[in-house]
């Protein structure tokens, strides 16, 4: 059985620096391509039941849309994905302001997160896996927060075909932080996901008001269109005439994941009949906030023209709650020195196993 293997291929200049494409390669079939520009996954090549290939994630062609302002195509976002109350919260008695970049809230670390940088990059390869080791320094301020702050991202695609991704971060100060990837999954290649059929291992999801921040205490998922207990066409589940689904235009929320205490498990399940891929996303994170694509308009395309519609791939990042920072009911994203932020992803796709 071939060996995976790992390489990079420069891929332009961001910001006056070199960055590079890494491809990871199992040796059957599953390539993952990673940017050193924000962390981010530009492709995940996965065969079907038939051996044909094709990426199951949203990217753009080069690198300058990749700096240009767009929606988080695969990237790393922090220092603290998703949103922050009036881009402000409060901790150990002292108030830090991020820049509200999102209908007066911050959003993904702010306009210049951790998207936005070029990453440092090593990798290596052994018998059964091929990676690529990401750090990023974050200083004491950078974007409001305090505490500088060192972030490794791991990307590890072993022989089965399963991609890690562990992020570590340690501070000098205390600080909150949340690191997640918002790849957009399709497993068809391309066309939209309303024909996929999703999966979410949560008995309860966080209602948010207009701007998408939480809204009281996470509600039951039975007898609502937020119940993905089982397996549900996305197609029939935004067909509902429910308020949280109007306020955002489909699916932006998180989902509290059944489980505790940072253990590996499912979070959820996403099946392409059409296109013979299964995807499975594991995590130790307590959350996951699914993103329908909703404000995509074909505005963004990628290497081969073909444009980013609305609907046309979904979000799974696994993360903290969104607005830890000022819910002290949720879980804590609150860094420490001494301590180290750990969490780690997988992405497993079982219809490539044998049998």
């Amino acid at each position: 059985m071939p060996r995976p293997t790992v390489h990079s291929t420069p891929f332009g200049s961001a910001h006056g620096i070199a960055t590079h494409l890494w491809t990871l390669d199992s040796g059957a079939g599953v390539q993952a391509g990673i940017l050193t520009y924000g962390a981010s996954l530009h492709r995940l090549t996965v065969p079907d039941t038939a051996g044909a290939p094709a990426s199951v994630v949203r990217s753009l062609a080069t690198v300058d849309d990749y700096t240009a302002e767009h929606p988080y195509f695969g990237a790393v976002v922090g220092r603290y994905a998703n949103r922050i109350a009036h881009g402000r919260f409060t901790l150990d008695g002292t108030t830090h302001h991020v820049p509200a970049n999102d209908r007066g809230h911050a959003l993904h670390g702010g306009p210049e997160g951790f998207h936005t940088k070029v990453w440092d990059a090593t990798a290596g390869a052994t018998r059964t896996t091929a990676s690529v080791r990401l750090t990023l320094h974050s200083p004491d301020g950078d974007m409001g927060f305090p505490g500088a702050l060192d972030a490794t991202v791991t990307y590890t695609l072993d022989a089965t075909g399963t991609l890690a991704v562990d992020y570590a971060s340690v501070t000098d100060r205390a600080t909150v932080v949340n690191l997640t990837n918002h790849a957009y999954f399709d497993l068809a290649g391309h066309g939209d996901v309303l024909g996929h059929h999703l999966q979410v291992d949560a008995d309860t999801y966080v209602p948010v008001d207009g701007d998408g921040i939480p809204r009281g205490v996470p509600a039951d998922v039975r007898g609502t269109p937020f119940d993905l207990t089982v397996p549900r066409l996305l197609a029939e589940r935004l067909g509902h005439d429910h308020e949280q689904l109007r306020a955002a235009g489909g699916f932006d929320h998180s989902w509290v994941l059944r489980g505790s205490g940072g253990a590996l498990r499912r979070a959820a399940r996403l099946t392409a009949p059409q296109a013979r891929r299964v995807l499975e996303v594991w995590t130790t994170e307590p959350g996951i906030q699914v993103y329908t694509a909703n404000q995509l308009d074909g505005a963004f395309t990628d290497a081969a023209g073909r444009r980013h519609e609305r609907h046309g791939a979904v979000c799974l990042e696994t993360q903290r709650l969104p607005d830890s920072p000022n819910r002290p009911d949720f879980p804590t994203a609150v860094l420490r020195p001494g301590d180290m932020a750990r969490s780690r992803t997988e992405l497993r796709f079982p219809h490539l196993a044998p049998g």
